[in-house]
């Protein structure tokens, strides 16, 4: 994995789309990790909370598009994009650098052709490493879990088929996805226009 950046403070930074200070974000991050001491804990509980109790707008047949942080937690629901912005802004309210990752899959029929996926990369000092986790939510075959030594994302990639994951970890969500995010406000319109690659 590549960091954009060495500068950590970098992945701490609240802005519009990952605006976890002075927020509910920052409220429900601290609400949630209240008592536990250590990075490792807190990044579980987050991570574990994002994943199962933010549903993913698909797997609930939401036809809302949620786009920043606060957002995604005040109406529940986002896509993995936006789920993404949400985990980040939870774990930097708890001082875990935390940026942004993609995979290139294929889409599910109807649809076909590539798209991108979005889950984060978050470093953890303890550790003195970055790892990726996936936050989409588990439905069906998904089965992602917050794992230190071995990556259990949600989906598998098949490279024949000309998927693959990027290695950076950029700071900022990739200007393409939060433009479809702010232009289309029904998930069925977006669908389509989802970005195919960074």
């Amino acid at each position: 994995m590549k960091p954009e950046t060495k500068f950590f403070d970098a992945y701490l930074t609240s802005t519009d789309i990952v605006d976890w200070k002075e927020s509910i974000v920052e409220e429900k991050s601290n609400e949630l990790t209240q008592g536990l001491l250590n990075e490792i804990e807190k990044a579980i509980v987050l991570f574990n909370w994002v994943r199962d109790e933010i549903p993913h707008s698909k797997d609930i047949s939401s036809n809302l598009v949620t786009c920043s942080a606060t957002e995604v937690l005040t109406e529940g629901t986002g896509i993995c994009f936006a789920k993404s912005h949400l985990l980040a802004g939870m774990l930097r309210a708890q001082n875990i650098p935390t940026g942004f990752c993609y995979q290139t899959l294929t889409m599910d029929a109807p649809y076909t052709g590539m798209t991108l996926h979005g889950l984060n990369g978050v470093y953890l000092q303890s550790f003195e490493k970055w790892i990726r986790v996936d936050a989409r939510g588990n439905t069906g075959s998904c089965d992602a879990q917050f794992s230190v030594n071995e990556e259990r994302l949600a989906f598998s990639m098949n490279p024949e088929d000309g998927e693959c994951i990027y290695d950076e970890i950029f700071v900022e969500p990739a200007g393409s996805v939060v433009n479809a995010l702010q232009k289309y406000r029904k998930r069925e319109d977006l669908w389509s226009n989802l970005p195919s690659s960074l």
